[in-house]
C-alpha cells in the first residue's frame, strides 16, 4: 500500500468513527434533550424510558469518540495540534459537558427523590444539550476555515465557533441528536408493548425533523457565503451523497408519519452518516481547510502501517463484544413478544 493509501485508509477509518459516534452517542445527547423537556402526564414514564434505553450503553458509545481522538493524535498529529489549540475553549467546554453529563446521570439513579433527583436531572439534560451544539459549531467552524487561526488571543479563541454559520451548525447538529433519540425510543416502546410513550416520542421525532428542515434552509445561504469551498464540495463530488441525505430525510418523515418506525429509524441513521459522509468528501483532501491536508499532516509510512494493524487486532475483540452488548442489553424486550 502506498504512502498516500496509507494515509486516507487511517482517514477514512477515523470518519466512520465520527459516523458511529454520531449515531449512537449523538442519540444518547438526543435522550438527555427529551429528559430534560419530558411533559405531560407520561413525563415521568418518558425520563424511565430515556433512562433504560441508555443505562446499559451510553459509556460504551464513547468508545468511537476515544478511538477518533486517539487516531487522530496518532495518525495525523499536525491536524490534531492545530484543532487542540484553535478550539481549546469549546473542546475543554465538551469535555466538562460529557463528564457532568455522565456523572448526573450516575447520581440522579441513585438519588433518593424529590429536589436532588430533579437538580441531577437538569444538569444531565442541560449538559445533553450544550455538548452536542459546542461539537457541531466546531464543525462549522473548521469548514469555514476558521478553526486554525493564524495568531493566538481571547477573540481568535473564540470567533472561529461562535459566528452565524457555527451556531446553526451546532444547532443543527443537536435537533439531530434529537431526531436520533426519538426515533430509537419510537421503536423501543412499541416493542415494550408502550404505545402511549411511542405516540409520545413519534411526536417529537417529527417535531425534530422539522426543525431540521427549517435549520438546513438558514444553513444553505450561510455555506455559500462563509463556506465557498465545503459549498462547492458539496454541489460538485458530494452532491450524491447530499441527495442520499435529503432523500433518507423524506423518507423518514414519511415512515413517522405512517408509524412505519423502524424503517424510520433506519433510514434517520443512514441520513446521518449521509450529511456526515458528504462533508468529508467534499472537505477532502483537506482535514482542516485551508491549510492542512491529510497528507501533509499524516505521520510516516511506519506510523501508519502500525496504526491499521492494531485497528486490525483491535476489531477482532471490539466488534464482537459491542455486538453482545447491543445484543443483551438492546434487543427485544422478551415480555413484548
Amino acid at each position: 500500500m502506498s504512502p498516500q493509501q496509507l494515509d486516507y485508509t487511517v482517514a477514512g477509518i477515523l470518519w466512520l468513527a465520527v459516523v458511529a459516534y454520531a449515531t449512537l452517542a449523538g442519540a444518547d445527547f438526543g435522550g438527555g434533550v427529551w429528559d430534560l423537556f419530558a411533559r405531560g402526564p407520561r413525563a415521568t414514564d418518558q425520563r424511565r424510558a430515556v433512562s433504560k434505553a441508555m443505562g446499559p450503553v451510553w459509556e460504551a458509545n464513547h468508545v468511537w469518540l476515544i478511538f477518533m481522538i486517539t487516531g487522530l493524535f496518532t495518525g495525523f498529529p499536525t491536524a490534531f495540534a492545530a484543532l487542540a489549540i484553535g478550539l481549546y475553549v469549546p473542546f475543554s467546554l465538551v469535555l466538562l459537558g460529557i463528564v457532568m453529563r455522565g456523572a448526573a446521570f450516575a447520581f440522579r439513579a441513585h438519588a433518593a427523590g424529590g429536589p436532588a433527583r430533579q437538580r441531577w436531572g437538569v444538569v444531565f439534560g442541560g449538559a445533553s444539550i450544550i455538548t452536542p451544539f459546542l461539537l457541531g459549531a466546531c464543525a462549522g467552524a473548521v469548514a469555514t476555515g476558521q478553526a486554525v487561526p493564524q495568531r493566538i488571543t481571547p477573540n481568535d479563541l473564540l470567533l472561529p465557533w461562535t459566528t452565524p454559520f457555527a451556531l446553526v451548525c451546532g444547532a443543527l447538529a443537536l435537533s439531530i441528536c434529537a431526531g436520533l433519540a426519538a426515533a430509537y425510543l419510537t421503536v423501543e416502546q412499541v416493542q415494550a408493548g408502550r404505545h402511549d410513550l411511542a405516540e409520545d416520542f413519534r411526536r417529537r421525532a417529527l417535531a425534530s425533523g422539522a426543525v431540521t428542515l427549517v435549520l438546513v434552509l438558514l444553513a444553505l445561504p450561510l455555506t455559500n457565503s462563509t463556506a465557498p469551498a465545503l459549498w462547492r464540495g458539496l454541489t460538485g463530488r458530494g452532491l450524491p451523497l447530499a441527495v442520499l441525505a435529503l432523500v433518507m430525510a423524506l423518507i423518514a418523515g414519511i415512515a413517522m408519519l405512517r408509524r412505519r418506525y423502524v424503517l424510520a429509524r433506519t433510514v434517520i441513521v443512514v441520513q446521518v452518516a449521509a450529511i456526515l459522509l458528504a462533508w468529508a468528501v467534499a472537505q477532502a483532501p483537506y482535514l482542516i481547510p485551508p491549510r492542512i491536508t491529510i497528507e501533509g499532516s499524516a505521520s510516516p509510512p511506519q506510523v501508519m502501517e502500525g496504526i491499521l494493524i492494531t485497528y486490525a487486532v483491535g476489531a477482532v475483540f471490539l466488534f464482537p463484544s459491542l455486538g453482545f452488548l447491543f445484543y443483551v442489553f438492546k434487543g427485544r424486550n422478551p415480555a413484548a413478544r
